[in-house]
């Protein structure tokens, strides 16, 4: 009989469910609602709020054309001049659906920022979290994501160094670039701002991984916390799939597993870990 062990942290993460519930109460109001961003990196939620009539917004054009209407800042959060432009625009109404543990964030580097310290941010640069935090330095800052980058990350002046991390990002990595950070001669104040339901889920997805035939990791693959959570796995577990949906699950070609793992991003919704759940169940690979 087959055996599956599911995370227990997989699928929304406080944040992201409090966002998206925000989206849903602001629906009913019957307003124009507006989202700057996707509300979170979830393809199937962000078409099912589309279809009730929210509109996304993609960048500060966008916004700047608006006439009325009520603009929820996405979970991730935005660039501080994004902040400040909807706030003083009276015609819109602001609701600011930032996950609490990235606006801790924005908090430090502004704070640590005006203090004199120069900002490292150890995270991916495109990465929407990371371009508003990035937003708050008033110092020197510079964004890192490897051993090469932090290798080669130098400033000119100030050697206090405040570091900070995007919430999603791989904690033993973060760990070992602030170390690397600390050889070089800087006066470090590192806060890890990792997430604990991150560090949860990852440690939780490396222990299920490391004992399984087979791993599942559900999300979209442009969500930053699935792909740590897809790079753990794949690292304990060669048979590890990336899934968005029941439909991307193709294990046809796939060994006989007696044993699967199953794990979500924070941006799952739980009736597809749920589908994947059932079919993975009664289905012989």
């Amino acid at each position: 009989m087959k055996e599956i062990i599911t995370a227990g942290s997989a699928g929304f993460c406080f944040g992201v469910e409090r966002a998206v519930n925000k989206v849903y109460e602001e629906i009913e109001t019957g307003e124009e609602i507006y989202t700057y961003g996707e509300i979170i990196h979830n393809e199937l939620v962000v078409d099912d709020l589309k279809k009730k009539g929210v509109r996304v917004l993609k960048n500060k054009e966008d916004l700047e054309a608006l006439q009325k209407g009520t603009v929820i800042i996405r979970s991730h959060g935005v660039p501080r001049e994004i902040y400040e432009l909807i706030s003083s625009r009276p015609e819109l109404r602001l609701v600011d659906a930032t996950c609490p543990f990235v606006s801790k964030i924005h908090d430090i580097v502004r704070e640590q920022s005006a203090s004199g310290r120069n900002i490292v941010v150890i995270g991916d640069a495109a990465h929407p979290e990371v371009e508003g935090i990035v937003s708050y330095a008033t110092t020197g800052v510079k964004v890192i994501k490897d051993e090469k980058e932090a290798s080669e990350c130098e400033f000119d002046e100030h050697r206090e160094v405040c570091v900070v991390a995007q919430t999603t990002f791989n904690l033993a990595k973060f760990q070992k670039l602030v170390e690397i950070l600390r050889k070089k001669s800087y006066s470090i104040y590192d806060v890890n701002t990792v997430c604990s339901a991150t560090r949860i889920r990852q440690e939780e997805a490396r222990s299920i991984a490391s004992k399984v035939d087979a791993m599942i990791v559900i999300g979209s693959r442009k969500s930053s916390n699935t792909g740590k959570l897809y790079d753990i796995c794949r690292e304990c577990c060669a048979e590890t799939y990336l899934i968005q949906t029941l439909d991307d699950l193709n294990l046809e070609e796939a060994k006989s597993f007696s044993c699967v793992g199953i794990t979500a991003g924070a941006s799952t919704p739980k009736f597809i870990i749920e589908e994947v759940q059932n079919y993975v169940r009664g289905t012989e690979f």
